[in-house]
């Protein structure tokens, strides 16, 4: 990846059109699966979301490789798919973008205030 393609993003619009790709090649079950995965991880993306693509690689190559086994889609997900996808961004309680963003004001509220009181 070159500076341009990072100040663009051009290389995450690459990776979302190949992660598609390879969706669409899934059945119909393995395709709602993964519609939902997507739902349930971006609230724990980054401003740009790169940090979510190599999870995002991991739990498609699992679709992948599950219905190449012919295995059912809640043989390999169960039936929670938000459990799934918390427990592929750390667990209960993992960081989102709300999170650092409302950690980042209220450090810069408690900087500016403690400029104006002293």
């Amino acid at each position: 990846m070159n500076f341009w393609e990072t100040v663009t993003g051009s290389d995450l619009t690459r990776e979302w059109k190949a992660f598609e790709a390879r969706a669409e090649a899934l059945p119909e079950d393995y395709r709602e699966a993964w519609g939902q995965i997507k739902g349930h991880l971006a609230p724990h993306a980054n401003v740009s979301g790169r940090n979510l693509v190599p999870i995002l690689d991991a739990a498609l190559g699992l679709l992948e490789e599950a219905a190449a086994d012919g295995q059912d889609v809640h043989e390999v997900l169960g039936d929670d798919i938000r459990g799934f996808c918390t427990a592929l961004v750390g667990g209960e309680g993992a960081r989102t973008y709300r999170d650092r963003w409302r950690e980042q004001l209220n450090r810069n509220v408690a900087r500016k205030l403690s400029r104006l009181g002293g």
